[in-house]
């Protein structure tokens, strides 16, 4: 039986060649993207990609290197303003160029050299690190920007401050144990702005090797940034004659004479570091803290190990005498502040006197 309408039939025609031309059209356009880069302040086209969760790639090692970018992180980051490309300057388009890494770290080597492109003088100093000389000398665990700062999930790197320690963690998981219940630490973990953490003693991109001779002759210096602040440690009742006093007596001013004369060359003579500590430093008043009384004589025997009981007793600590604190000492000193101007005061004086009384005379024996 023939169709009842036979007029139809040059509509459904019509409708099918349309919707194969719908077809052609999409797939003209995808096929004109494919190998498109992502146009400037828009990363939709590489985040169609890459936002989709398990995207990744086997490295020649069998290591799986991820390749999904979560957008939302990516855009809460410091360089949501920037496109994808302007970090991954060799992909301009679909396929991208085949990876030469072999392992996920070497991956990560290739991809940091990218930050000198717009932080250069962070760069910079940053090769001239104890990190970078690690991996010159090839520790390819030291620290990289990536491991510091992150990737697409970079946030700025001190607010909040305990970020610092946090990061640092990564790598020193140890000694940021012993910060954390340090007085510093515990100060900080509470919101105190005025502590100091790991890159306030080691720097950031310019740390130095703590090891050295040299920065155990400079150390006292660092701890001097805060303690010989006078507005800082009034906020917390701290006088800065901590700090001057140490300067002033027999340990400071070897370790300051080292330090201006010969940095490379040790001494034994103690910085703030042999008797606080370093890391794990105490409140002074803490029981366990190695100056309390009860602790300072097992303190002072790491260097003089024949100290007796009454040996810290001789030290009048980090206060210069006065009436009530050492009184002794206080007026020993005085005595001599008198004593020796009045002594050389005299002695000039006498001297001055003698010689003007031979000049008179001559005088007069010659107008005799």
């Amino acid at each position: 039986m023939t169709s009842a309408c036979p007029g139809r039939q040059p509509v459904r025609w019509l409708f099918v060649a349309g919707l194969a031309t719908l077809l052609f059209i999409a797939l003209a356009a995808s096929a004109g993207a494919e190998g498109a880069p992502a146009q400037d302040g828009d990363n939709s086209t590489c985040l169609g990609c890459h936002s989709q969760p398990g995207l990744s790639v086997e490295l020649a090692s069998g290591e799986v290197l991820p390749l999904t970018v979560d957008p939302n992180v990516y855009h809460s980051s410091v360089h949501a303003n920037l496109t994808c490309t302007s970090c991954h300057t060799n992909i301009d388009g679909y396929p991208h160029p085949k990876l030469t890494a072999g392992d996920r770290r070497s991956f990560q080597m290739e991809r940091y050299q990218q930050c000198k492109n717009c932080h250069p003088d962070q760069y910079t100093e940053s090769l001239d690190s104890t990190h970078a000389r690690e991996l010159a000398a090839g520790n390819r665990n030291a620290a990289i920007c990536t491991d510091c700062h992150g990737s697409h999930d970079i946030t700025d790197p001190d607010n909040p401050r305990q970020k610092i320690s946090q990061t640092c963690a990564k790598c020193h998981s140890a000694i940021n144990e012993q910060f954390v219940h340090s007085v510093h630490g515990e100060a900080l973990e509470n919101g105190n702005p005025d502590v100091p953490t790991c890159t306030d003693c080691h720097g950031a991109h310019t740390q130095e090797d703590p090891r050295t001779a040299a920065f155990r002759l400079k150390s006292p210096n660092i701890c001097g940034e805060c303690h010989a602040n006078a507005a800082l440690m009034e906020k917390y009742g701290i006088s800065v004659d901590v700090f001057n006093t140490y300067v002033a007596d027999f340990h400071g001013t070897t370790v300051t004479l080292f330090e201006r004369q010969h940095p490379d060359q040790p001494t034994n003579k103690a910085v703030c570091t042999d008797c606080h500590g370093t890391h794990n430093i105490l409140a002074v008043t803490d029981e366990n803290a190695t100056v309390v009384k009860e602790n300072l004589l097992a303190t002072c025997r790491r260097c003089h190990p024949d100290a007796t009981a009454d040996f810290p007793s001789s030290w009048v600590g980090h206060f210069p005498p006065s009436r009530t604190n050492q009184p002794l000492v206080y007026y020993v000193n005085l005595f001599y502040k008198i004593l020796i101007p009045a002594v050389i005061g005299g002695m000039v004086l006498f001297v001055g006197l003698d010689a003007g009384a031979r000049i008179l005379r001559r005088i007069r024996r010659k107008g005799a």
